[in-house]
């Protein structure tokens, strides 16, 4: 490649509203790769927690003592382990001001964990609006730098007597450079995105399967110390 048209040297050469564009683009494209890369193992380490959580709620161990190890490591607890917690408080809670009623009772638990659900998706699901509006948005700024390019370009050539191949090629070649960095920082996110979407997805379903199981289960718990009172 001639050295005139070299990536470098069109930049170099660009226009200073172009330039611009391209820096911005870069900055942005910076700014989405360390997003995608803590987004990467936030949720590598929910989906670990989470795991490691239901290996122990399912091995048979009291749901008290569940909760008093959630409670105790609730800064290192998991999404999961959380929303497990939440629900057992408010349940807890409902028993000691001597509430019976097996449907106050579930619903007090459900709405906890539910709302310890929502606030835990929402963590989740932190940066993934950028990396959507990264991926929407550069290609059409690094189409805005390649329009204001050739318009600069051509505008020069206006200025001369002779046109040819070889005074117009590096204008547009500058220009399109915008474009080729709006794609670059736009592909990786959107790529991302829809990996990162399809993972939240299936731990959103993970969980919201947990609160229907554990509800199940506290229920069943309930009906047994009502029939044993009973008698």
């Amino acid at each position: 490649m001639n050295r005139d048209l070299s990536i470098l040297q069109l930049v170099l050469n660009a226009s200073l509203v172009v330039q611009c564009v391209m820096l911005l683009l870069m900055l942005v494209s910076v700014a989405s790769w360390a997003a995608i890369f803590r987004k990467f193992f936030a949720l590598k380490r929910v989906k670990r927690l989470n795991e490691a959580f239901e290996r122990d709620f399912w091995s048979g161990a009291s749901l008290n003592d569940l909760f008093a190890d959630a409670a105790k490591g609730a800064a290192k607890a998991g999404p999961m382990e959380r929303i497990f917690a939440s629900g057992m408080r408010e349940f807890q809670k409902l028993r000691e001001r001597r509430i019976s009623d097996v449907g106050t009772l579930m619903d007090g638990a459900r709405r906890a964990m539910r709302a310890s659900f929502q606030r835990e998706m929402d963590e989740i699901e932190t940066n993934l609006s950028f990396l959507a509006s990264v991926g929407s948005v550069s290609p059409y700024v690094g189409l805005f730098g390649t329009v204001w390019g050739i318009m600069h370009a051509f505008v020069g050539l206006g200025a001369l007597t002779q046109v040819t191949l070889a005074t117009v090629a590096p204008g547009i070649a500058e220009a399109l450079v915008a474009t080729a960095i709006g794609l670059f920082a736009a592909i990786p996110a959107v790529v991302a995105y829809n990996r990162f979407a399809r993972d939240i997805d299936r731990i959103a379903t993970q969980q919201e399967t947990f609160i229907e199981e554990f509800s199940n289960i506290l229920q069943r718990n309930v009906g047994a110390q009502a029939t044993a009172s009973g008698r």
